[in-house]
């Protein structure tokens, strides 16, 4: 509740406390369109090799105008003016205290406050004094009805980047990169050393593509072969030889790249069937989402469900999740016999109990809004260590899978990578919508994965 001018008196005083987060910063950055790198986090204004994310100064002045709105005089206070005297920065992680003071009451409704922004230890950043009209009527402030902000940053991939960059680069077959935006997804993973490149195709179009990206290819490795079918083979031939320890897809068909791997003579199965894990970074969401399987088996049966978990599961510990949270989907979060995807469901959680699926905590069926919200899953009275904060999510079939992925890609904002599991090396598939972020996430998966089977 506010206090109108009747109810003011000099002495009186207010402050509130706001934490400093990055996202603050690049929220001002948007709304007042001043995007100098010395404000903008992961950016290096200064030349000197590492980010400053130094609070804009009038971001941290405006700390004072939620005091005066909020708590003194509050709602229905109106600025007249403030001098401002700036005696420090403030970075992103920083805690700072914003006070007000009433040192005057004037003619009209007039208030005049001293004004500070210090940080929790004393150290001042802002001095200066304010003049207000302060409100006539009582209005309790009501803050639930602002629309809520989500930036659209992805922090878990640059964690992952971080994570995957120290580690030495793998030889990487990469098959068919003959159009610019395949060619340029392997040549970003090179750039950031997380995989050398072995590009394999026709020589012409891979230096046609390489050309229209703008790219100097010479110092990469062509292995000459003028059909897909046969630069996939010769990529499953290097592995097979050791002279590479990953294949990433480039402009062919899937169904091609994959035929020559689970080839029965001469491919690269493993002891479990293949399938695709979406790794996703999605704004808002305070961990990263896995999603499977989206882009290989169309309708699995139990046997390739359980490999299909236990595939997500391997990845997830591979990259640093130590023990993920598997939620198996369906439409509900019953056991009900008319819809299948939920018998499966109970039957994977039952198998991960017994030590059938090892590495991660299952529990399912549990539906979308329970495996993923916390608060949802209390409301429908859902006790279990993995409904509300799932890790991974396994989708009943491929369409559903698929759907999920890229309603999170093109409706939530996320950014997406991922590899193929499940055959004797890391299969890294990309598309063209792919962003470079993406491109470069998928590659960081990989090296992990790499990095982790050593």
């Amino acid at each position: 509740m506010n206090k109108i001018f009747e109810e003011l008196s000099v002495g009186m005083s207010a402050q509130e406390t706001r934490l400093c987060r990055e996202e603050d910063l690049i929220i001002f950055a948007n709304a007042s369109g001043n995007f100098n790198p010395l404000h903008v986090p992961d950016q290096d204004g200064d030349g000197d090799g590492a980010p400053e994310s130094i609070a804009p100064a009038m971001w941290v002045a405006s700390l004072i105008s939620g005091v005066l709105g909020n708590r003194l005089p509050g709602p229905g206070t109106l600025y007249k003016s403030q001098d401002l005297k700036f005696l420090g920065q403030a970075k992103a992680g920083e805690t700072l205290i914003a006070s007000v003071e009433i040192i005057s009451k004037g003619p009209d409704r007039e208030i005049v406050l001293h004004t500070v922004v210090e940080t929790t230890e004393g150290r001042r950043i802002v001095e200066g004094e304010a003049v207000v009209i302060a409100p006539n009527i009582k209005i309790e402030l009501d803050a639930e009805h602002v629309p809520g902000l989500l930036v659209q940053r992805h922090v878990h991939f640059d964690r992952l980047l971080a994570k995957a960059e120290p580690l030495p680069a793998f030889a990487t077959a990469v098959v068919a990169p003959e159009e610019p935006d395949a060619l340029a997804g392997a040549l970003l993973g090179g750039e950031h050393t997380l995989i050398d490149p072995i590009l394999i195709g026709d020589p012409a179009k891979i230096a046609a593509a390489a050309e229209a990206c703008g790219k100097d290819i010479s110092g990469y490795q062509i292995v000459p072969e003028f059909t897909h079918k046969s630069a996939a083979a010769r990529a499953v031939a290097m592995v097979h030889e050791g002279a590479a320890k990953a294949i990433m897809k480039g402009h062919l068909h899937t169904d091609v790249l994959l035929g020559q791997i689970v080839k029965r003579e001469g491919g690269l199965r493993g002891a479990r069937r293949l399938s695709h894990v979406y790794v996703m970074d999605v704004p808002g969401v305070d961990h990263l989402l896995m999603i499977t399987d989206a882009a290989i088996n169309i309708t699995p049966d139990l046997k390739t469900k359980a490999d299909i978990v236990q595939n997500a599961i391997d990845l997830a510990n591979a990259i640093g999740v130590p023990e993920p949270k598997v939620g198996i989907l369906s439409a509900v979060e019953t056991v009900n016999p008319a819809i299948p995807s939920t018998l499966d469901a109970a039957i994977l959680s039952k198998m991960a109990e017994r030590g059938q699926i090892t590495g991660g905590l299952v529990d399912g069926p549990l539906a979308m809004d329970n495996a993923i919200d916390l608060h949802s899953a209390r409301t429908k009275g859902i006790t279990s260590l993995v409904a509300g904060k799932a890790d991974i999510l396994v989708a009943p079939n491929l369409e559903a899978g698929n759907m999920l992925a890229k309603e999170l890609t093109f409706l939530a904002h996320a950014d997406a990578g991922g590899i193929v599991m499940g055959a004797s090396c890391p299969i890294i598939l990309t598309s063209r919508a792919d962003s470079e972020h993406a491109r470069l996430a998928s590659c960081a998966i990989a090296a992990l994965y790499v990095g982790a089977r050593g």
